[in-house]
């Protein structure tokens, strides 16, 4: 029997060590999974190439060949943030003219599975060999990302595939039909396909990991496992239909990082972003889980209970880790920032509308985290970050005292003693706050970054002001310069809030934390400027980011470069950054809400709207919102009038 024409793949080329680019990247995510390529749609072995599953890489190279050939890409296009759709055509000895007669379509998802379907325009039949590489080096995530993957293991044969495993982890891609040859030792699948003219023929693909304690293969979870939004379906529609898209392409987002709590699973959380932090990562959980309350509570409610599990039960803390500041400070600790939020996710959460019961079984939570406040803040009342012996930074204190207000009202609402502590607490910090952080300077001062450990001011500013927004720490006339800065040119890039002034020395406009723009920050800063009142600062921002949406196909990444917006310019992607990534979809979901500026006081029954009155978007209409655990709509006027359309019966509109 004569062996079957098999071609052998090329070895693959390993990166250099390094973080890998991923901005050029398709990348489908259904979390802990996710599957990242190319835009030709081939899985090659190289950078951040492959299919993972839970942190580990279960299948690194998937190279279709068709004839002998690669297909020539067409198309690449996500048709979900979970699934992509690849295009690409391929000439034949069969073709009578100049036009390609064959099509290979590849739909991919991100629990593991891929459709290649061939099809045959022409008007004969076509015999074609189909050919799939496939190779695994098991990489653990963190390797990859890094360049640092290993080489291809060997392959073996099972039933309608192949197998690899390595230090007791076991993965397996069966096919669909059945492959007519496998060759284990260059990793190849071959079919021979006969397609009739006007037809196609499809092959089915699956990655299976293999549970170490059982041998059994184990799928990704599928669509119906996943955990359901814990949102209400909000809808926006008006003037301008970007907000639409920015709305959907958000929620869409958010929805793929969903996890389950394994010690309870009825209760979810947002991961961090893809590829990188496929994880809880707390500060990140809250802070999405704080702009997604005007709809529903139940992912704080989620969010909050999987933490205060996680809370260390003696200190009071959350977990953390450092994480770098750009080039003024040290690492600030992540822990820090989530304790303090915890407080007031939980506070915000209550007046949405989450069902008081259940914010009472979180108090004693939010009480140890005003414990450690208490624990950790100076003589002073500052709150070093890390905790003890770093730097005051300014946002922290900006937390801390919102914290120790919030903390106050749940105190209150419980009737647990201890209220007037704390907004005595808040009061003096305020006072302490405005004598040591302002920086007198001819142009009318600015707050400073932070208090390094010997007293020293650093004057630096950046978008992490924006914290000093929504707490009242500063006064209404410094309220007002803070606003004039952050509406600057060296602040706003035109696309966003630079994290760096571009006055500052270290600026780098791709910088993280030196000057690239952060979505979240620059959401946080056109909320607090629109309830402060500076709305013209508030709109060019908020347009801004609308406009710079555009260019990521309305799937904001967590950052992209703090370039200055010219007429021959569009935003620069960073090579590195997260898509989706949670807290910059949740902040464009909290950017658009702002027009609305809906601010709610379930337990009192009450509700303001106070929209901007400068409507940038022109008339906007907002659905499925949820106040008190009710739908709540509102309509807002190119006038900037808001009239309520739908709310729960007994919630009366509010000054």
């Amino acid at each position: 029997m004569t062996a079957p024409t098999v071609s052998t793949p090329p070895t693959p080329t390993r990166t250099a060590s390094g973080p890998q680019p991923v901005h050029t990247s398709v990348i489908c995510v259904a979390a802990p999974s996710l599957a990242v390529s190319a835009e030709d749609g081939q899985l090659r072995g190289k950078g951040l190439d492959g299919f993972y599953q839970e942190g580990r890489r279960v299948l690194a190279r998937c190279e279709v060949r068709l004839a002998g050939a690669e297909p020539v890409p067409v198309l690449a296009a996500l048709l979900s943030a979970d699934r992509a759709r690849f295009v690409a055509v391929v000439r034949t000895p069969a073709d009578t003219g100049p036009d390609p007669e064959v099509t290979v379509e590849r739909l991919r998802d991100a629990d593991g599975s891929e459709r290649i379907t061939v099809v045959n325009t022409g008007p004969t039949v076509l015999r074609l060999p189909l050919e799939v590489a496939l190779g695994t080096d098991l990489a653990e995530l963190g390797a990859a990302a890094a360049g640092r993957a290993g080489p291809d293991l060997p392959a073996g044969v099972c039933a309608a595939g192949l197998r690899w495993s390595h230090a007791g982890i076991g993965v397996r891609v069966t096919a669909r039909p059945a492959p007519a040859s496998v060759l284990a030792s260059a990793g190849v699948l071959r079919w021979d396909l006969a397609v009739p003219p006007g037809a196609g023929r499809t092959v089915e693909l699956r990655v299976w990991r293999e549970s170490a304690a059982q041998g059994a293969a184990v799928p990704a979870p599928v669509r119906g496992d996943r955990a359901p939004a814990p949102w209400s379906a909000a809808e926006l529609s008006g003037d301008d239909a970007r907000g639409e898209a920015l709305l959907r392409g958000s929620l869409d987002g958010l929805r793929v990082l969903l996890l389950r709590d394994p010690a309870r699973l009825s209760d979810v959380h947002v991961a961090a972003d893809a590829p990188w932090r496929m994880g809880l990562t707390p500060a990140d959980a809250l802070w999405a889980a704080r702009m997604l309350l005007p709809l529903g509570t139940r992912l704080a409610a989620g969010t909050l209970r999987t933490l205060a599990r996680l809370q260390d039960q003696d200190s009071g803390r959350i977990p953390g880790v450092l994480r770098h500041a750009g080039p003024h400070l040290p690492p600030t600790c992540s822990g820090v920032e989530a304790t303090l939020l915890f407080v007031t996710v939980l506070a915000e959460a209550r007046r949405w509308g989450m069902p008081p019961r259940e914010a009472e079984l979180l108090l004693p939570a939010a009480e140890r985290c005003l414990g450690w406040l208490r624990a950790v803040a100076d003589t002073a009342g500052y709150v070093p970050d890390p905790a003890p012996g770093g730097p005051l930074r300014s946002e922290v204190q900006a937390h801390a005292h919102r914290a120790a207000l919030h903390g106050a009202d749940l105190l209150d609402a419980y009737g647990r003693p201890g209220s007037g502590a704390w907004r005595e607490y808040a009061a003096g910090l305020r006072e302490r706050f405005e004598e040591d952080f302002w920086v007198d300077d001819r142009g009318g001062g600015r707050p400073a970054a932070a208090l390094t450990p010997g007293g020293r001011q650093a004057v630096h500013l950046g978008s992490a002001a924006v914290h000093l927004l929504d707490t009242g720490l500063l006064g209404k006339a410094r309220t007002g310069q803070l606003a004039r800065l952050l509406g600057a040119p060296d602040l706003d890039s035109g696309w966003g809030l630079r994290t760096l002034s571009s006055r500052a020395p270290g600026h780098n406009p791709f910088g993280h934390r030196s000057g690239a723009v952060r979505v979240h920050e620059s959401a946080l800063a056109v909320s607090g400027l629109a309830a402060a009142g500076y709305e013209k600062e508030a709109g060019a921002l908020l347009l801004g980011v609308l406009d710079a949406a555009g260019t990521f196909g309305c799937r904001l990444p967590e950052m992209y470069a703090g370039e200055q917006r010219a007429a021959d310019r569009t935003p620069l992607p960073h090579p590195t950054a997260c898509r989706p990534s949670a807290v910059a979809a949740a902040g464009a979901v909290h950017l658009l809400a702002s027009l609305a500026g809906v601010r709610p006081d379930a337990p009192g029954g009450v509700v303001a709207v106070r929209p901007m009155s400068t409507a940038p978007l022109g008339a906007v209409r907002f659905s499925g919102l949820r106040v008190d655990e009710q739908p709540f709509a509102v309509r807002v006027s190119r006038l900037g009038m808001a009239m309520v359309e739908e709310a729960a019966p007994a919630l009366q509109l509010g000054a």
